[in-house]
């Protein structure tokens, strides 16, 4: 007797996008749509599901009354308040699977695992402790003492030698908190952020890339993000396309990279809603073969990255490729990082003809959702300085 069709539901915010996509490859294999239970319900009620359920958590983003709610602050672009949402988003998530586990409905994201992809300082601490090529970081894993400001993160620049490096929100997305700080001498500092700070010291998210050219205000900024926790690692030198910084967006699918996008960018964060443009795939894999690295093993580290998270179907793994396409180093893995509309998979992927979300739809019809998985065995690797 073949095993009956999964029935989906859905934890995210109605108008988002990915529940949209993620609804439309559900109803395109044949099944009916998914159930949704909107993150605003969910965290005021609490979430129930049917016995068999097959459960996606997505992303609560793109909706200010959820916002308010995980972050407290009533203009969702205000950039502070990222430690309260973690801390309310984490335990939201245990909520989630504990409500599943009772009825035996199955969840596809772990909260074990998304709590660590929400944390860049214990997620770059797990990838490096696996062997996974990672930029190197005085703050990786989770015994590193906290970074209370400006102060700190001169010291440890200082103290690790690094005169260029990304100073990160622990728990932001999106590159949201992210400053590519560069540090040429006494009092000579200069950053180049998303974050637009006002005339009385807020934070906000900007969809435009600035540069702040003074120590003074460089360490306000950093001053005002410390308190919900920073991540700081090294800024290596990325590869370029047509004369563009380049790197890849790679998802993961049931331990399988089956979609990859190049993202171009003439500032160094190359994130698409900043100004990044997607770049010439085929062109990147023949640079990459032509320097040395074979593309089946850069699709590895990727698929290295995604076995740190065996409790998770579906990540997307940010992939830094160096000067000359000659190394590649993890930057960063996302739980959420499968919005790529229109991108059908990788040849050989299993999914050539399917988006992001009909490849997670049909990895559960074949039953590969999250099982515990061994990661592939790599030499320990030092970082990718």
């Amino acid at each position: 007797m073949s095993a009956p069709l999964p029935r989906f539901a859905v934890v995210g915010n109605p108008d988002n996008r990915r529940v949209t996509l993620f609804t439309a490859a559900v109803r395109a294999a044949g099944l009916p749509a998914p159930r949704v239970l909107p993150w605003r319900e969910v965290l005021r009620e609490g979430a129930r599901f049917a016995p068999g359920e097959t459960v996606r958590i997505d992303s609560p983003g793109e909706d200010a009354e959820v916002e308010r709610l995980l972050r407290g602050a009533s203009d969702p672009a205000r950039v502070e308040g990222t430690a309260r949402w973690y801390a309310r988003f984490s335990d939201a998530v245990r909520q989630v699977a504990a409500a599943a586990d009772t009825v035996g409905a199955t969840v596809l994201s772990s909260p074990r695992d998304i709590a660590v992809l929400f944390d860049k300082r214990l997620c770059h601490g797990e990838l490096s402790a696996a062997g996974v090529p990672v930029p190197m970081s005085p703050t990786s894993g989770g015994g590193a003492e906290p970074v209370r400001g400006w102060a700190d993160v001169r010291a440890r620049l200082a103290s690790a030698g690094l005169r260029r490096a990304f100073v990160k929100s622990a728990h932001g997305s999106s590159a949201s908190g992210v400053l590519a700080v560069e540090v040429a001498g006494p009092g000579r500092v200069r950053a180049t952020t998303s974050v637009e700070r006002s005339a009385d010291g807020r934070l906000f998210n900007s969809l435009r890339v600035r540069r702040y050219g003074t120590e003074a205000e460089v360490a306000a900024i950093v001053d005002a993000l410390a308190p919900d926790g920073l991540h700081i690692e090294r800024w290596l030198p990325k590869a370029s396309q047509r004369g563009r910084a380049a790197d890849l967006r790679v998802v993961v699918v049931g331990g399988r990279a089956t979609h990859a996008v190049v993202r171009t960018s003439r500032s160094p964060m190359t994130n698409l809603h900043l100004g990044g443009a997607r770049g010439d795939l085929a062109a990147a894999r023949a640079a990459a073969e032509a320097a040395g690295t074979a593309w089946p093993e850069v699709l590895g580290r990727c698929e290295a990255a995604a076995a740190c998270f065996p409790g998770t179907l579906c990540v997307g793994v940010d992939l830094l490729p160096g000067s000359g396409w000659r190394r590649f180093a993890v930057g960063e893995v996302n739980a959420f990082g499968d919005l790529l509309p229109g991108l059908t998979g990788l040849a050989g992927s299993g999914a050539e003809s399917l988006d992001t979300y009909g490849a997670q739809v049909a990895a559960v019809l074949r039953g590969d959702g999250p099982a515990a998985r061994t990661p592939a065995p790599l030499a320990p690797a030092a970082h990718a300085d």
